[in-house]
């Protein structure tokens, strides 16, 4: 596979809702491209991928779910991911904005930039504080994924 669609994949990998970048760096860890994908160069591209629907995911959640709650195939799974919300905001709403960076930022499943961004909006944050907050949970969880998927040996070899 050519080093720009793996790229490419990556990006679009860490677009979609649950795999996100928890999916993407391991994705372009394990691809075999000549020469290798580094770290340094996944994170970014898995960071802006991740990124790219929160703001439309916080501004418009409440609206669609309203619409949409009662339609017969697309209403179910917009109450799942609401009620997963509801779940998890009485926690995050606890600590605020550190909530939600700890959220985010700690990989495991169901804990990524949608679901942050779904509670920000059940939560009615501000879109100028929810997406930086959520945006230092995604580079922190990039940084933790870095870890595991290039492993610490290959990741200092990578940074200097």
């Amino acid at each position: 596979m050519s080093r720009t669609k793996a790229f490419f994949l990556t990006f679009l990998i860490s677009m979609l809702p649950i795999v996100e970048l928890r999916g993407s760096i391991p994705f372009a860890a394990a691809i075999n491209t000549i020469p290798r994908i580094t770290f340094i160069e996944a994170l970014p591209v898995s960071i802006i991928g991740n990124m790219i629907p929160v703001p439309f995911i916080i501004l418009l959640f409440k609206y669609f779910f309203k619409i949409f709650r009662d339609v017969k195939y697309i209403g179910p799974v917009f109450t799942k991911v609401h009620n997963k919300a509801i779940k998890h905001a009485d926690k995050i709403q606890k600590y605020a904005y550190w909530g939600l960076f700890l959220f985010v930022a700690i990989p495991c499943p169901g804990t990524g930039a949608w679901t942050g961004a779904v509670i920000a909006s059940v939560l009615e944050m501000r879109l100028r504080k929810a997406f930086p907050t959520i945006l230092l949970g995604v580079i922190t969880s990039g940084l933790i994924m870095g870890f595991i998927s290039y492993g610490l040996l290959d990741l200092i070899k990578t940074l200097f």
